[in-house]
Formats: structure tokens, sequence, C-alpha cells
């Protein structure tokens, strides 16, 4: 759960810091320091949350090496943790599939589903449970509902009639939170992915109460590359708003960012411009003469889910290139020798960054979870920090992409303003569930004319993998944030008149 701080977030921010700490440290015997990290993180003899310290140490062991970009392992491997170390040591290093990982002696084997009648069943006269069950598989067993799992379908239709809610629903966590049904069990019960169906928006990772799914991370190899000497640049997604801690400032962030090395600062909301104006453009020339709908492309989980579960409509997926894309473009477009860093709420674009066509504009993904582990590997005090550069280049419609509904209002703006007495009409949907809804309406050609905007995590970009406070708050001040900007529509951006050139470069 976002914005509470417990246990398997505690452990994560550990080791995230743990990484960077190696990272920046000046000693690079860096095998050394890998096998060193869990006894510092678990020191003593005693476990601290599963009764058994060499399990926690080797789940931190991991962990680690997942956060380093090598492979998980089993248990079933000889071998040290820094194994494969060397592959992970440069600054130019690629996410290597899978980027979401089960560490299989992590998970608890939760049951997939499943139907239970617990301790507070009264033994109730009149038996409501038995009575709904459309295949009587419920009956009363020493006065109490007893349930044949066998035959159980697990419709529900028990829970909600039982007066006393005796009758409860258990489910996996990650599968459902899976909109993608890419989580099922292996043949000892542990949690598995269905690689050829997960789209990676990590939304199971962040849903396991056990800590057991985990992403790959750049945290080293973005350090290594500031080390190395490159002009390392910081692109910032506009969710990251209030992740930092409440009381932190937009400028306090940016100066924040420069003090863990980061050569600049720049708002990736400069290009959700781009996307609003390259999008509008695309909308006005194919809908409805080439196309029924047009759906917008920059959540890369909802464009990959689309593509996979609806193949039919793979045109209808807007070409504009994401924002993400299009500000690194802008960067290197200035400064081609330099190494850009997205920093934002989601997973999935670590594997958006690492396609072929993308490598060359977006160098390295980080989470604000996993810089905030940066933050606190040099013991950056972030609310008394002093900031003084504002971030004030990206208009409303480039900051409101952050939030569900978002994208699709910034193009309805765009085009209205600049046509008028054009109405577009939208539809948005958050969570890839909900994503497929909207496109089963349009398949059934219920949604034609429109501009839908699909978010593959709840809230929209908010609600990603990598956040840090609650949802509900960060879609507020990320819209507090957006409408406080002077300039409201994206044609007002100065980068503008840039979107062709950026767009065919």
């Amino acid at each position: 759960m976002r914005g509470v701080y417990n246990s398997v977030t505690d452990l994560r921010r550990k080791v995230f810091a743990a990484i960077a700490d190696m990272a920046y440290d000046d000693d690079t015997n860096y095998a050394k320091k890998m096998e060193e990290i869990p006894f510092k993180i678990l020191p003593g003899t005693k476990g601290q949350y599963r009764d058994n310290i060499f399990l926690e140490r080797a789940i931190i062991g991991e962990r680690l090496r997942l956060g380093m970009g090598l492979p998980v392992r089993d248990g079933s491997e000889v071998g040290a943790i820094s194994d494969g170390i060397e592959k992970s040591t440069i600054s130019t290093k690629y996410y290597d599939a899978p980027l979401v990982n089960i560490i299989k002696f992590a998970c608890n084997a939760c049951p997939e589903k499943k139907v239970i009648v617990t301790d507070n069943c009264q033994g109730c006269l009149s038996h409501q449970c038995t009575e709904v069950c459309p295949k009587k598989t419920i009956s009363i067993v020493d006065g109490h509902s007893y349930i044949d799992q066998t035959n159980c379908i697990q419709c529900g239709r028990c829970t909600d009639a039982c007066p006393y809610h005796a009758i409860i629903k258990i489910e996996r966590p990650c599968a459902t939170s899976c909109g993608m049904n890419a989580i099922h069990s292996d043949a000892d019960g542990k949690a598995e992915i269905n690689y050829d169906k997960c789209v990676s928006c990590g939304q199971c990772l962040v849903n396991c109460p056990f800590g057991a799914i985990v992403d790959k991370g750049q945290i080293f190899q973005t350090i290594y590359a500031m080390k190395e000497g490159y002009e390392v640049i910081a692109a910032i997604a506009p969710a990251f708003v209030g992740q930092f801690g409440p009381k932190v400032s937009p400028e306090q962030v940016k100066a924040a960012l420069k003090e863990l090395g980061f050569a600049d600062v720049v708002e990736v909301g400069i290009g959700g411009d781009l996307c609003t104006i390259d999008e509008a453009n695309d909308f006005l020339s194919k809908v409805p003469n080439e196309l029924d709908f047009m759906a917008t492309s920059c959540c890369p989980a909802w464009s990959v889910m689309a593509k996979k579960e609806f193949p039919q409509f793979a045109k209808n997926i807007s070409m504009a290139l994401t924002p993400m894309v299009l500000t690194g473009r802008l960067i290197k477009r200035d400064k081609p020798n330099s190494k850009v860093v997205f920093i934002g709420p989601c997973a999935a674009k670590k594997l958006e960054a690492s396609r072929r066509s993308i490598r060359s504009d977006i160098d390295f993904v980080l989470t604000f979870e996993e810089v905030m582990g940066m933050f606190q590997a040099k013991n950056i005090d972030l609310e008394n920090i002093v900031g003084d550069e504002p971030m004030d280049k990206s208009t409303k419609a480039g900051r409101q992409f952050a939030v569900t509904g978002g994208v699709a209002a910034s193009v309805k703006e765009l085009i209205e303003k600049e046509h008028p007495g054009t109405v577009v009409k939208i539809q948005a949907a958050e969570g890839l569930k909900n994503c497929k809804t909207m496109l089963m309406m349009a398949k059934a050609g219920r949604l034609n004319g429109y501009l839908l905007e699909g978010m593959g995590c709840p809230g929209g970009c908010v609600g990603g993998a990598g956040t840090l406070q609650a949802i509900p708050k960060s879609s507020a001040l990320v819209k507090r944030y957006a409408n406080s900007d002077d300039m409201k529509t994206a044609e007002e951006s100065s980068y503008s008149d840039l979107v062709h050139e950026l767009v065919n470069s």
C-alpha cells in the first residue's frame, strides 16, 4: 500500500540506499561490499521478520542482485551474491529480461483464490449461504457452514449473503492486482509470472506483502556514469510533486537531485506538452477519416496490453512518442554527449527505455523510491535544502499527464482551443482491467469518434509501482501543481515549434 511505510518498504529502501552508497564510495571492491551488505542491513543472529536470519539475508542478497540488474536465483545454485558483478559495474548496462522477478524462497505460496468460512460463523437458523450457492457446495456440519472446496467456483454469493460476514474470499494479492492475469502458481504453490502476458506494470511487486516480487534497477549504473565524468541529466516526471515529503518544494527536489550529482534537472512535463501537440495532430488527421477512434500512447503498460489483447486495434494507438522519449530527445538535441535519466513512478518505463529504438534517447530509468534511497545514502535533508531554481518550463497540459484523464484532457483542450466549434469526445480508464473493458466497448462500436486514454495503474502515473505516497494525495497535489501553472495549453510551451523536428529526429 503506497503511503504506508512498513517493513517491506523499509527493506527496499535500505537495499536501494546500500547500492547507492556502494556506487558513491571510492572503494571499488564491489564484490566484497555486496557480500557485506546483508549483514549490515540485518545485523545480529536472530531474524527480525521471518524468524530465520539466514533466510532473511538470502532474500536481501537476491534483492541486491536485482537492484544491480543481475538475474535472480532460486536457491539451488552454488555461488556468491556478487557472482556476475562485473557485468553490472559499468555505465552502459540496459535492463535484461525479465524486468519483474519473483524471489521464490521469499514467496509465501498464498492460495490463488479460495472462499472460506471463518470462526465468526454463528450457525444461524436461516442458513442463507446454503440457499444462494449455485453449486450447492455448502452444507451444515456440527451447526456451522462448511464449504466443499472441490466444487466451489468462488462466485462470492455466500460472502454477500452471510449476515455476520463470516465467509470471506481470499486471493493471492499479486494475482489480484495483475490486470493481465499473468500470475499463477507453480508446482510448489509459489507465484509464477507468465511473461508472455506480463506488461511489467509492477503492480504485483507493490501488492506482495512478503516483498517477494522485485524489479531490476539502475541506481549503480547511473552513479557510475556520473563518476566516469558524463554529464548526467535528470528528466523528472510530473508525478514527482509531494513524493519526497509533504514540505519539499519542486525547487528543493531540483536542488537535492543536483546534490546527488545530476548536472541538471528537466521537467518531463515539457515532453508532455510536445506529446499533446503530436497526439492532437494525429487525432485530427485520422479520426474519423482513417480510424474509428484513437488511443493515447504515453503509458507503455497500457499500449502493450492493448496490442497484446486487441491486436486489431494496434493501428488505433497513437504513433506519438511518449513524454519520456520526447524529453530525452530534447535534452540530447542540445547536449548529445549527455546521459539522460528518467525519474518517475513507473516500472514499465524501464521496459520502454530498453527498446532498441529508444536506447539512444534514454540511458537510465529510476523510480521515485529508488531515488529516495539515493537521497538516504547521501544523507540529504530535503526539507531544509535551499532550492532557488524554479521548474517552470512546462504547462498545465504537460503536468496533468500524471493523473487519470489528464492526457486526454490536454489533447481535447488544445484541439478545441485551436479549432473553435470542434468537440472532442474522450473516455479514460485506469488499471489494466478497466482498460480492457474500455477496449471491449470500442470493439462493440460504442466509442467511435472518441479519444481513448488508458492508464495501466490506479489513478494514472501517480499510482505507479515506484511511487512513495498515497494515490489520492498524489492526484490532488499534481492537479493543484498543474492548475497553478500560468501556461495552460500545450501550444504555449516555448518548445512547441520543435515537435516536428524531435518526432522525426
